[in-house]
């Protein structure tokens, strides 16, 4: 068999959401490598989403040890005290969410995300990280960038009812169609650096975001 083909227990599982994207999107997701540091909130509902659509494999980072602040905004915690004595939140949310779905493969990595080299990167299609300071999520930014793969990268975080999102996917193709054409289009996203010095150039000059021109001026005042 094409080995790019999905096996015949993976289109009976995954079948309603084939018929919603395709057999092709659903071969892309089980080809997929993703990797999560920071286990909090959001990003456990995003696992537990993508553990679900039948990804290829899911990498955790989270060394931390379980507090009753995290227990209470992290539902993939057992809630026996016996269960999670001694492990770290990325061990026990691994084993919750292989249980979610056996056919995805799901484990942890020890250490601090941006530490770590340009190699260990590139076997990831995503990044995503959470509860990390900006200077670590601008950091990780950068080593994706720097990989000669296209790596997407998002940092999400949520406090009290705000949250926040960045999206760095790079130079992304994507075919848009009209009628019977189909155009190419290609969008440029900017690194969490340069929307970081943006924003502090926003917020001196009064720039606004919704400044058509934005682009042209900010890249303009840091030559």
């Amino acid at each position: 068999m094409d080995s790019e083909e999905l096996t015949e227990q993976e289109t009976a599982l995954y079948d309603r959401q084939i018929r919603v994207w395709g057999v092709d999107a659903q071969r892309r997701l089980s080809k997929s490598h993703i990797l999560v540091s920071g286990t909090k909130g959001t990003v456990i509902e995003f696992c537990k989403n993508i553990v679900l659509a039948g990804i290829g494999s899911l990498t955790l980072m989270d060394d931390r040890l379980v507090t009753e602040e995290l227990l209470s905004a992290n539902f993939l915690i057992p809630p026996d005290e016996n269960a999670f004595s001694g492990n770290s939140l990325a061990e026990l949310c691994c084993d919750s969410l292989r249980d979610f779905n056996p056919m995805v493969r799901v484990s942890v990595e020890k250490g601090d995300l941006s530490s770590f080299g340009g190699d260990f990167y590139d076997k990831f299609d995503v990044v995503v990280v959470s509860c990390c300071s900006l200077s670590k999520k601008k950091l990780i930014n950068e080593k994706c960038r720097k990989s000669p793969k296209r790596i997407a990268f998002y940092a999400v975080d949520c406090r009290d009812s705000c949250g926040e999102i960045f999206v760095d996917l790079q130079n992304y193709t994507y075919a848009q169609k009209k009628l019977d054409d189909t155009i190419e289009r290609t969008l440029q996203y900017p690194s969490f650096e340069n929307i970081e010095n943006f924003l502090v150039f926003a917020l001196f000059t009064g720039h606004s975001l919704e400044n058509r021109g934005r682009g042209d001026d900010f890249s303009q005042s840091f030559k």
